[in-house]
């Protein structure tokens, strides 16, 4: 083989190795994701949202379910993550109820068994949050989950 040809072998090579070390990182992020996570406080546009005490969030692959404190289904949809983003985007797209179509778009920090959320959820016209932050009548919520 010619010098030419080993290097384009030798650069699809390292170029595959390095996409399938990226893919495996990612994967592991959105992993460390899974599993239940039980409300520990929330707040909308600046102000504490206690209606949402109880809630429970699940990711399982890429799908999400919220839990209301009575167990009922409040969403269901699928999720995804760019943990490389500053801060890590997330958006959860929904497949059912009346918000079907739409999504949340947020942010997100994950700190052991510690999850922060900040998303327009309140309100779907606002854009993604800059911030794990919420301030009167930005049109934001925060949530901080603990794994369950």
């Amino acid at each position: 083989m010619n010098a030419g040809r080993s290097l384009v072998l030798a650069v699809v090579v390292a170029a595959t190795v390095i996409g399938a070390g990226a893919g495996a990182a990612h994967e592991s992020r959105v992993g460390q994701l899974h599993g239940r996570w039980t409300l520990a406080s929330a707040e909308r546009d600046g102000k504490p949202a206690d209606d949402l005490r109880g809630h429970t969030l699940t990711f399982a692959r890429d799908a999400f379910v919220i839990h209301a404190a009575s167990g009922s289904v409040l969403y269901r949809g699928t999720y995804r993550t760019d943990a490389d983003r500053k801060p890590a985007h997330i958006d959860f797209r929904h497949t059912d109820g009346e918000l079907r179509g739409k999504t949340w778009l947020g942010v997100y920090a994950l700190d052991g068994d510690r999850l922060s959320i900040a998303d327009n959820a309140p309100d779907l016209t606002k854009p993604r949050p800059p911030a794990l932050a919420t301030k009167p009548d930005s049109g934001y919520v925060l949530l901080t989950f603990r794994r369950a």
